[in-house]
């Protein structure tokens, strides 16, 4: 298992973000989930057995329109996540 925990800075918040995210992820297999910050970044963190496939799913969330928003991402290794099953938005 590959994981990877992200954050994202720019007009991230009150946009969408965090849908657009779950539904991107939907089309892949990615396991993990996204949050709002109190600092105005977005937190993910996500996971996949396959490397590729979670690179892929980072590549789409820069690609489409919502890429535009994203001013800036840290992206950063970690360890597997336990106990997660799906995609989910965190509040």
């Amino acid at each position: 298992m590959t994981a990877k925990r992200v954050y994202y800075s720019g007009r991230v918040q009150g946009v969408g973000f965090r849908y657009t995210t779950r539904q991107i992820a939907s089309g892949f297999e990615v396991t993990g989930w996204v949050k709002n910050l109190p600092d105005g970044r977005v937190e993910m963190q996500a996971m996949a057995s396959d490397p590729e496939e979670l690179n892929a799913f980072l590549a789409a969330l820069l690609d489409r329109d919502r890429g535009s928003l994203i001013k800036e991402h840290e992206v950063a290794a970690i360890p597997p996540l336990t106990g997660m099953r799906g995609f989910s938005i965190i509040r």
